[in-house]
């Protein structure tokens, strides 16, 4: 299984392979995966551990990218995750999330090449794990899922972004600029999906998006974050004004 691949290369061609024949998954015995699969390395750190490097330097844009390529990493373990993880949803919902974890795959095919025009190779730099904690304590409900995890975390990158790209482009690195767009395109669109499918959950249950998204950010230890939304970026995902109001409420 994809999902529990631990070599980076052949996780993204298991990946490629898969098509959309998706619904025999309903019949397959689901187990909850503490660690998915994932390499020895990077050794993983708590995020206050990590080495703040200066960007204008090769040493600083190689552990930037690599912390950018452990992000895409673990965005194509939760995408495949989501689609084995949670059964009875339509069938385009597991359609959807194919096509984020080739999408996902494909950033990190494009990033590690990028850090071999550093002399570096994925697990080169520490990383932290806090994007597959958070699929942890989601596992056990796909609105959960879908409200907490492309719609918090991964939507965070929509902000960041264009943020990073700047600083790459400063130092003159339009190579990875160049990938950094190609992410920030198609990450609007899987956050569009998490919004997508978490509004069909809350239909489906008779629950009012607004206020269950409240209650499952009071239930669920979800990290805060500082700095502006991409509102525009985040509107094209699908957020309303409502929403990124409070969500910029997170903002420490």
């Amino acid at each position: 299984m994809a999902l529990c691949e631990t070599r980076p290369q052949a996780k993204v061609e298991a990946v490629e392979a898969l098509n959309d024949n998706l619904p025999l998954l309903s019949e397959i015995e689901v187990v909850r995966l503490p660690v998915p699969g994932r390499p020895e390395r990077p050794e993983l750190v708590p995020p206050r551990a990590l080495i703040q490097r200066n960007i204008s330097t090769p040493a600083g844009r190689a552990a930037l990218l690599h912390a950018i390529a452990h992000i895409e990493f673990n965005a194509i373990n939760l995408a495949l995750d989501a689609i084995y993880r949670f059964g009875d949803m339509p069938l385009a919902y597991y359609r959807d999330w194919l096509q984020v974890a080739k999408e996902e795959a494909l950033h990190f095919t494009l990033l590690c090449r990028e850090l071999a025009r550093y002399g570096h190779t994925y697990g080169d730099f520490p990383a932290h794990n806090g994007l597959w904690d958070m699929a942890l304590r989601t596992d056990h409900d796909v609105m959960a899922r879908m409200a907490l995890v492309p719609r918090i975390l991964e939507a965070r990158g929509l902000d960041v972004t264009p943020g990073i790209r700047a600083k790459l482009a400063q130092s003159g690195d339009a190579s990875a600029c160049e990938v950094l767009d190609v992410i920030l395109r198609d990450e609007i669109g899987h956050v569009r999906i998490g919004n997508r499918w978490y509004r069909h959950c809350c239909a489906q249950r008779g629950l009012d998006p607004i206020a269950t998204f409240v209650q499952l950010l009071r239930d669920t230890a979800t990290p805060s974050f500082r700095g502006p939304l991409n509102r525009d970026a985040r509107r094209d995902a699908g957020f309303t004004d409502e929403e990124l109001l409070l969500i910029e409420s997170l903002n420490d």
